[in-house]
């Protein structure tokens, strides 16, 4: 996080204020006249031009051209979005619209996150994200074995985050239906909560303990877990309004812009980015503050969806470093607030209802 020089004057905050929502606004570089002419301030232009001129020696401001006005540098952002952008709620007729349209196109939280990267994206006119989490980070709510015959059973898997996944496993000798509810009860018990990570060998040797003659049941089960874990493997990271960059002059360089949307394609730096967020509320990375390269003109806002203490997903906008924070931290903010508030509510879609029938798992 970047650290601020003590003591900036509210006047100095005030003038840095309106430079960058000007900036936002026009794209343009902003001078002392123009703050006048639209009473921005009620300062003469003369002291507006010095402070200014002080704030660019701060490194908050920056002059493109000897005779041009200023834009916000880096730090200057960073100091608006910090401290000076005013928090705003919206009206409470916009969050329950935004909570009806959630619900309606809900069945698992990957539709959820992906109505909600498009509502975001149409509401700040930036590229929205939604990003399912990688599978270090996905775990299992609840288990259902069901004995199909003698040989086969099936898993249902329910994420944490409301994914269902069945899969067909074929066991290594006959299954008793008292050895399935077994099972059962014993992977709700110890693997429920627990990453890919965390099933180690020694739980599985524990747990073929706990099963006695019945322990080769264990082997095709966790591997029936692992393989469903894995189809989460590296995440998933889907993109709403691409072409909006396209209305920005910030992203006019052809090579440029190849450049970044290379870097979403790929996706990979992205993820990794996300994945480990500095704060469970918003994100922001404003230009070189993500180790991202091809970001140094972009800005990337960002929050963690989080159910029962885990991350099961993130939604968030990309755009120009110029980017209209007020508007974007608000829409983020109330877009995951109502996310939180729908998954976190006993909700049968959520719960376990409709089953997503995957591939056969044959152990």
């Amino acid at each position: 996080m970047a650290h601020y020089a003590d003591g900036l004057s509210e006047r100095k905050k005030q003038i840095l204020k309106a430079v960058v929502e000007a900036h936002i606004e026009g794209g343009e570089p902003v001078g002392s006249k123009y703050i006048v002419q639209n009473n921005l301030l009620s300062c003469s232009s003369a002291t507006i031009r010095n402070e200014m001129a002080e704030l660019e020696q701060l490194g908050y401001l920056e002059q493109p051209h000897t005779s041009a006005g200023r834009v916000p540098s880096e730090l200057g952002y960073r100091f608006y979005v910090d401290s000076l952008v005013e928090q705003y709620a919206n009206a409470t007729r916009d969050i329950v619209q935004i909570n009806q349209i959630l619900k309606s196109k809900m069945s698992e939280i990957d539709q959820i996150l992906e109505t909600a990267s498009k509502l975001a994206s149409s509401m700040t006119n930036y590229t929205g994200i939604a990003i399912k989490p990688k599978a270090s980070m996905v775990t299992m709510a609840r288990y259902e074995l069901i004995l199909i015959d003698g040989e086969h059973f099936a898993m249902v898997m329910i994420t944490a985050g409301g994914t269902v996944k069945t899969k067909k496993v074929k066991a290594t000798a006959t299954v008793r239906p008292e050895a399935l509810a077994k099972l059962s009860s014993l992977l709700n018990k110890r693997l429920c909560g627990v990453s890919a990570d965390g099933i180690t060998l020694p739980i599985m040797m524990e747990l073929e303990n706990e099963m006695g003659d019945d322990a080769f049941l264990i082997a095709p089960a966790v591997k029936c877990i692992y393989e469903v874990m894995n189809e989460f493997d590296g995440g998933e990271l889907r993109y709403s309004g691409l072409n909006r960059l396209l209305d920005y002059p910030e992203y006019a360089d052809k090579e440029q812009l190849s450049s970044l949307l290379g870097t979403l394609e790929n996706q990979e730096e992205i993820l990794d980015l996300v994945s480990e967020p500095q704060s469970d509320d918003i994100n922001v990375l404003i230009g070189s503050e993500s180790p991202v390269k091809v970001m140094n003109n972009s800005a990337l806002v960002f929050k963690p969806i989080r159910k029962n203490g885990r991350t099961v997903g993130v939604i968030g906008v990309i755009g120009p470093r110029r980017m209209d924070y007020k508007k974007v931290l608000k829409t983020i903010d109330e877009l995951g607030g109502s996310i939180s508030s729908i998954i976190g509510e006993e909700n049968p879609l959520l719960e376990g209802a409709e089953h997503k029938e995957g591939d056969g798992a044959d152990g």
